[in-house]
This record gives structure tokens, C-alpha cells and sequence, in this order.
């Protein structure tokens, strides 16, 4: 029995701070400011949980002066697309709050008008020409609020996607963002394979220069050859002109011519 009664305690106990737990979430999610702050800060555990930090910025003022919770800067296209974290809680609370179907529906029609309204402000802050993408992302931090969207306000999505403002929840950002991480490891890709590209054809370039100068150094050559050639011929022609000379001939022939000058003097005498 004592132990049943301490389990009974320890659960009481547990059940205790779990409580506690869900009030100061409750308490947190009151707050609009704070909760903003959460909507951000699960954004910025998601974001940058996926993709590398070069590319994530946060809390960035655009050239219109509007301050976005994220930018993603994506390559264009698409280009830079903006990831708002706020959401409309107070009407989602009171259609969840409410007694009766009559009170639920006029809260259905005020949650419709509030989401509306932060999709259509997305698009007038978030989508400017010339600076981000053509459309933006609406990151609501519950899962349930993003069913009650889909299932029950098809016309507020409709016109969310209208607007090319993405309506997100933890789960579609999730998927989301793996997704642009896959978007930017094809740019890089794409960019080494066209530096390899562009390398290559320099190298082409190198190439060919080579050929060119081996084929110019060919004819340097083959011209050398032929005038050593010429060279070799003219030397051998001189060394067979030189071998017909009869030295011996020349100096018998040049005594004679002499001798008969001398006899004729002393006849004179």
C-alpha cells in the first residue's frame, strides 16, 4: 500500500508541473509580443537546422523599411524570399472557446478575416520587386492552426495562394526548407561544373597555342635541316672542285714557261 502511495504521489506531483508547464504556455502564448518571440525563435531553430547560415538571415530590414523575421537568400530565380513567424491567436483562441455554434461561427468569420488580413499585409511587405522573390512564406507554429486552415477556411488559402504567400507549419516547413537545401546544393553544382567548364576551355585554348608553336618549332627545324643540308652540298662540291686541281701540273708548267725566256738572253750575248 505505502508504495502505491508513492507512485500515486510521484504522479501527482509530475501531474503538478506539467500543469505549471502548460500554464506559463498559455501565458506565453497570451502575450502577443511574447508569443512573436516564440514564433520566431522556432523558426530560427528550424532554419537553421536545415540550411547553412551564409544563406539565413534574421530579423532583416528591406529597402521599403519593412523588418522581416527571415530571409532566405535564395539565387534567382526565385531570388531572396522572407519567412514571417507571427500569427493571429486571439481569434483562432476564441472560435476554439466557443460555447455555442452561433458564437463559433461569428469567431470562424473573425479568424478568417485576421488570417486574410496578415496574408494580404505579407504580400504588400514581404514581395518587393527587384529585392526578394515573387512570393513569401507564412510560418504559423502550430500544427493545429494549420489544419483548422486547410479543413475549414479553404477560401483563406485559396487566396493565400492567390497572393503567392505560402501558408507553413513546423512539418510543411520542414519539408520546405530540405527542399531549398537541395535548390542550393544544385546552384553550387552548377557553379563548380560551370568554373570546370570554363577551365577547360582555357585549357583548349593553352592547347592549341601549344600546337601551334610545336608546329612552328617543326618548321624552324626542317628549315635548319635543309640549309645544313645546302650547307654539306656546297662543301662537298668545293672539296671535289679543290681535288681536280694537279698542284704538281701547275708548278712543271709554270718551270717551262720560264726556261726558254732564260736561253733566249744568253743568245743575245
Amino acid at each position: 500500500m505505502y508504495e502505491r502511495l508513492a507512485v500515486i504521489d510521484v504522479a501527482g506531483r509530475t501531474i503538478d508541473s506539467l500543469a505549471a508547464q502548460v500554464g506559463g504556455l498559455q501565458a506565453l502564448l497570451a502575450n502577443k509580443q511574447a508569443r512573436g518571440a516564440f514564433g520566431e525563435v522556432q523558426l530560427h531553430d528550424l532554419v537553421t537546422a536545415i540550411l547553412p547560415a551564409a544563406v539565413c538571415a534574421f530579423q532583416v530590414t528591406l529597402t521599403n523599411g519593412m523588418r522581416a523575421d527571415c530571409l532566405i537568400r535564395l539565387p534567382a530565380p526565385p531570388g531572396p524570399i522572407v519567412i514571417d513567424a507571427k500569427f493571429p491567436l486571439e481569434s483562432y483562441r476564441a472560435m476554439q472557446a466557443a460555447g455555442d455554434e452561433a458564437v463559433r461561427s461569428r469567431a470562424a468569420r473573425g479568424f478568417a478575416q485576421d488570417v486574410l488580413r496578415h496574408v494580404r499585409d505579407i504580400a504588400a511587405r514581404y514581395i518587393v520587386r527587384g529585392e526578394t522573390a515573387d512570393s513569401a512564406l507564412m510560418f504559423l507554429p502550430s500544427e493545429a492552426i494549420y489544419a483548422e486552415l486547410h479543413a475549414n477556411f479553404a477560401a483563406v488559402v485559396e487566396e493565400a495562394f492567390r497572393l503567392k504567400v505560402w501558408i507553413v507549419s513546423p512539418t510543411t516547413l520542414w519539408a520546405t526548407l530540405h527542399t531549398l537545401s537541395a535548390v542550393l546544393r544544385d546552384v553550387r553544382l552548377r557553379e563548380q561544373a560551370s568554373v570546370i567548364q570554363d577551365e577547360l576551355r582555357a585549357l583548349a585554348g593553352d592547347l592549341g597555342r601549344l600546337g601551334q608553336r610545336v608546329g612552328n618549332l617543326q618548321r624552324h627545324f626542317a628549315q635548319a635541316h635543309d640549309d645544313i643540308r645546302e650547307v654539306g652540298i656546297s662543301c662537298d662540291k668545293a672539296m671535289m672542285r679543290a681535288s681536280r686541281i694537279d698542284l704538281s701540273s701547275l708548278q712543271t708548267g709554270q718551270q717551262t714557261a720560264q726556261a726558254p725566256a732564260a736561253t733566249d738572253g744568253v743568245g743575245g750575248e
